[in-house]
């Protein structure tokens, strides 16, 4: 597949050197040469110096060959014009990155369709999701929801008081028919486990498990639930400004901004639960100035890691017991989660992982790029007289780093062990280490 990807900026290197490892043909063009001059070993991508709204660039980079033009770059509109540009000279689909949630709008997408704007993904969107979903459900570090919410794949970091520390997979017997622990991260490596392997305290694990039994998880792992009434969020962003207007309005918000301007821009934009102050919340005292030791969650979002990281540590300190920190370089991302920081939030993940849909060529509906495991979560659907199909589990070699974490039939769902055989258009769930989501899709068709 011939794929260009315009912007090289964070997320769109990062996705070319995604796409880069599975073959595909790539090019990655910017406006900015010294963007473009990242270390290329082992990759096989070509690089254009030029501008994706030059029909003189574009003809260049052989749009009229392309199977998919992706355009990242900061400049939503940059982004619009250069897909209905590169359709408009033959590109086959275009993918846009969005600024502005009306495009979304159901009514809006055939006006885009038209236009030869095919897809479209608004990571702070996303990622403000992501926030609410963690604050609502504290005890938890990660909430994917698969198959229309009938399978959860949740991430729960165990200590001593579980009662399946110090266990192996075996040992829980029957008790595993209510959920199935698909991968371990302990150490920053995670694997794929088996029967044999042993669950030590400090291991952050991934269940799969359907919403009626995630009482059971929080069970064995010594989880108390609680619920989160006030919040204080740490910069003004727009991944703040949606974060407000999705949480509940029962919900009580403290907003910090250092910005006096950007304070009273927020003020016209945030529902009436939010309270915006002007206050630099990176220093300690003025988190405790602000009231940090009365809230259940606290959200770091500046756009800055370091700065996020540092004062979701401080805030554990003076007792908040949900903290969600936004961790957009990938080098701190390990460092966070050792930290012990509570839930992370990677803009680039979130959209890599929407677009990656796009280039998978099975029934792929759902993908989740997930940031503290290296891995991928998918939903893909079995074809007739697929390899998946033809006998049981435990009697097919599965690919390496692949595990299948349950299934919907007929609206129903179910967790997988070694008998089970799959059916014609179960919706499987599929969970990846490192690349190997296109080995476990070729099971499929």
């Amino acid at each position: 597949m011939r794929i260009v990807i315009a912007g090289a900026g964070a997320v769109g290197t990062h996705l070319a050197k995604l796409l880069s490892a599975e073959n595909q043909d790539i090019v990655l063009m910017d406006q900015d040469k010294e963007k473009l001059n990242f270390s290329k070993n082992n990759l096989e991508m070509m690089t254009m110096n030029g501008s994706p709204t030059s029909l003189k660039d574009l003809t260049e980079v052989s749009i009229k060959e392309t199977d998919l033009f992706i355009a990242v770059t900061p400049d939503e509109s940059v982004n619009i014009t250069s897909c209905m540009l590169a359709s408009n000279m033959g590109a086959k689909k275009t993918f846009a990155r969005i600024d502005n949630y009306e495009y979304l709008l159901p009514k809006n997408r055939e006006f885009f369709e038209k236009l030869g704007v095919n897809s479209m993904v608004y990571p702070e969107m996303l990622a403000a999701k992501e926030i609410v979903s963690a604050v609502k459900r504290p005890w938890i570090r990660l909430w994917v929801e698969l198959c229309g919410g009938a399978i959860l794949l949740v991430g729960i970091k165990v200590r001593d008081n579980a009662s399946i520390v110090n266990k192996h997979l075996y040992d829980l017997g029957s008790e595993m028919k209510k959920y199935h622990i698909v991968a371990i991260k302990r150490n920053n490596m995670t694997i794929i486990p088996n029967g044999n392997s042993q669950i030590l305290a400090g291991d952050l694990l991934f269940f799969t498990t359907t919403k009626g039994d995630l009482d059971e998880i929080r069970r064995v792992t010594g989880k108390e639930d609680f619920e989160v009434k006030d919040i204080m969020i740490m910069g003004g962003s727009r991944i703040a400004i949606r974060t407000c207007q999705y949480l509940p309005d029962n919900m009580t918000i403290k907003l910090l901004e250092s910005d006096k301007e950007k304070c009273q821009l927020l003020l016209e934009k945030v529902p009436n639960n939010v309270t915006v102050y002007h206050d630099d919340g990176r220093n300690a005292d003025s988190l405790i100035q602000e009231g940090i030791g009365g809230m259940d969650a606290f959200i770091a979002v500046t756009g800055n890691s370091e700065a996020n990281i540092l004062a979701c540590l401080a805030a554990k300190r003076l007792g908040v017991r949900k903290t969600v920190a936004e961790v957009e370089n990938m080098d701190y991302i390990s460092m966070a989660e050792n930290l012990d920081i509570g839930s992370i939030i990677n803009k680039k993940l979130i959209t890599v992982s929407n677009i990656y849909r796009f280039l998978l060529s099975a029934d792929v509906s759902n993908v989740k790029s997930l940031t503290f495991a290296n891995a991928d979560v998918a939903e893909i659907v079995a074809r007739p007289n697929s390899k998946i199909t033809k006998k049981e589990i435990k009697k097919i070699t599965l690919p390496k780093n692949v595990t299948l974490g349950g299934l919907i039939r007929n609206g129903e769902p179910m967790m997988i062990d070694g008998d089970t055989l799959v059916e014609p258009y179960d919706h499987v769930v599929v969970f990846c280490l490192d690349d190997a989501l296109r080995e476990a899709e070729k099971l499929f068709y």
